[in-house]
């Protein structure tokens, strides 16, 4: 079959080789994917992506033979699932590779607003060792509101619990008996937005809850909460949450993810093809980065050595799966 990697780094590649069944036509490529690309896509039959190539319609188009696509992430929002059905396309993603991985990177990020990390940092590294402004606050007894109790935001739970912080959560499909082992309790969401200190968003991006994070909902949380988000950026709206952030409400946020994220190195395809609400919030974005009160880091909680290094298994064992069966081994949809 020939299967084609886009968005790989170097090393992957030998990675991979050992891993992939023999025989086939397989194709390693760095960059992502664009309709520049039709091509290689014109015979492709196993498709592997990260979450910055877009596979959507067009992609499909160019590729007639393609049977899979298999994502090397666990959200799957950039690939265009109900064209693929329409095609026959099968999805498959990672389901889980790194839920202590990225709770860890999600924690980091909150122990960087709450001491003042980053401003100590660059205050001590221009030679000033003197302390005013950097006054940060304490973790134990405060109460975290966490959006959604798959994997991560259980890791991201105990990891708080262990802190001395006390939690609450949000979830359609609340797992009790787990909340009692974790001693946390589960509460409707306009509970947790009134009653939080800090916020963390542990949730999927679905059409239902784009723009969870706006004007209406940040209004009801509490004057002065912290924000973190590292599952996915059409969660918050971003000019709402730079409102909140300039007026206060929001005291500072923590985000691995942005809205509009893909189009930020982009800026010459982005003023060809973006919407008007995608340019805004690309724009908005770079107003966030400015802000001493916001950390932002590139997408970058699922990357330790260990994670990637479990996402290359598992996409191998959906590639090899369908190869031997005709269905991968995580199947979405």
């Amino acid at each position: 079959m020939k299967i084609v990697f886009f968005e790989l780094e170097g090393w992957e590649r030998p990675y991979l080789e050992k891993l992939l069944p023999p025989g086939h036509d397989v194709e390693y490529l760095t960059q992502r994917i664009s309709t520049a690309d039709a091509a290689k896509l014109a015979e492709c039959q196993i498709l592997s992506t990260f979450i910055f190539s877009q596979v959507n319609a067009e992609i499909l188009r160019l590729a007639p033979a393609l049977k899979l696509v298999t994502t090397r992430s666990t959200g799957y929002d950039h690939i265009d699932c109900p064209a693929a059905k329409d095609k026959g396309i099968q999805v498959a993603n990672v389901p889980e590779y790194g839920s202590n991985t990225v709770a860890e990177h999600t924690f980091a990020l909150l122990l960087a607003l709450s001491r003042k990390v980053i401003q100590a940092y660059t205050r001590t590294r221009s030679g000033a060792f003197e302390t005013s402004g950097l006054r940060g606050f304490d973790l134990r007894g405060k109460l975290l509101g966490v959006v959604g109790t798959g994997n991560i935001g259980l890791h991201f739970i105990r990891m708080a619990t262990s802190f001395g912080m006390r939690v609450i959560a949000y979830d359609p499909f609340p797992r009790k008996v787990i909340a009692d082992v974790l001693n946390f309790e589960y509460v409707p969401f306009d509970t947790l937005l009134a009653q939080s200190d800090i916020i963390s968003l542990h949730c999927p991006a679905q059409k239902d809850n784009q723009h969870l994070v706006r004007a209406e909902t940040i209004s009801r949380m509490k004057r002065g909460v912290v924000l973190l988000n590292t599952s996915r950026g059409a969660l918050v709206n971003t000019h709402d949450l730079l409102a909140g952030l300039e007026s206060g409400h929001i005291a500072s946020a923590g985000l691995d993810v942005l809205e509009g994220e893909r189009f930020i190195n982009e800026d010459v395809q982005l003023l060809k093809d973006a919407d008007r609400a995608q340019l805004l919030a690309t724009i908005e974005t770079h107003k966030l980065l400015a802000r001493e009160n916001v950390i932002v880091t590139p997408h970058n909680a699922f990357n330790s050595t260990e994670a990637v290094q479990r996402i290359l298994n598992v996409t191998a064992e959906n590639i090899s799966a369908f190869i031997t069966s005709g269905r991968p081994a995580n199947p979405v949809g």
